[in-house]
């Protein structure tokens, strides 16, 4: 079976136009993230993972910020459980490799931190509250990219 998206890793004057709908949905219309948190500082300065559809809609997004932290995955209801999230973590895996980050960490919703620990996060900490969702902190420990 072929794949019916692509993802490409982006910054931020690229991925806008796909990633601004796909939060705007997910986040702020399904799970009711006041506007004013979900837009901040850290998009310009990030490295944005962009799934889109074969005819070019933005499908999924995530973001890398320079300290290595991973956020902002977001993937439209319609297109979860297709490996969308899987193929955006692992390119943003593969562009932490790639820029010499030891370690990467999130803060996963209660719901997906099985997601995150197959990939190889450990939690750390209890549940806390962001944006009124519960989360947990999560990180992991990367390894240099081999050839």
């Amino acid at each position: 079976m072929s794949a019916s998206f692509t993802v490409q890793i982006l910054d931020w004057t690229e991925a806008r136009e796909f990633a601004r709908p796909v939060r705007e949905r997910v986040f702020i219309d399904e799970q009711h993230v006041p506007r004013e948190l979900e837009w901040d500082e850290w998009d310009e300065p990030s490295e944005h993972a962009v799934a889109r559809d074969l005819q070019g809609a933005g499908v999924g997004t995530a973001r890398l910020l320079p300290d290595g932290r991973v956020g902002r995955m977001a993937v439209l209801s319609g297109w979860r459980g297709r490996g969308v999230g899987a193929q955006m973590l692992e390119a943003l895996l593969g562009r932490a490799r790639a820029r010499g980050m030891a370690n990467l960490t999130l803060h996963a919703q209660t719901q997906a931190a099985g997601f995150y620990r197959r990939f190889g996060f450990n939690q750390r900490g209890g549940v806390f509250l962001e944006a009124g969702i519960a989360h947990v902190a999560m990180t992991l420990q990367l390894f240099p990219a081999q050839g």
